[in-house]
């Protein structure tokens, strides 16, 4: 769970950078946003690949135990 919360905060950190960035260029509302939005996500996919790779991880672990932990509920209502 953690690895999740890190890395959405990361990626919105980024995304404020990239804001705070382009509007110090002078960009402003929809442009502003639509920018902030393709130049944060190409940044993040770059810079927390290895973050991106850890939070799947443990996302697919939760979802492992808990498939296992329903599979084990219906065999015990089964029996």
């Amino acid at each position: 769970m953690r690895s999740v919360i890190f890395y959405s905060v990361a990626r919105l950190a980024i995304f404020a950078v990239t804001v705070g960035v382009l509007a110090l260029f002078g960009a402003r509302g929809f442009l502003l946003l639509l920018l902030a939005l393709l130049i944060s996500g190409v940044v993040s996919y770059v810079l927390l690949s290895a973050q991106r790779d850890r939070m799947s991880a443990a996302v697919a672990r939760g979802a492992r135990a808990q498939r296992e932990k329903f599979d084990k509920s219906v065999t015990r209502e089964d029996a």
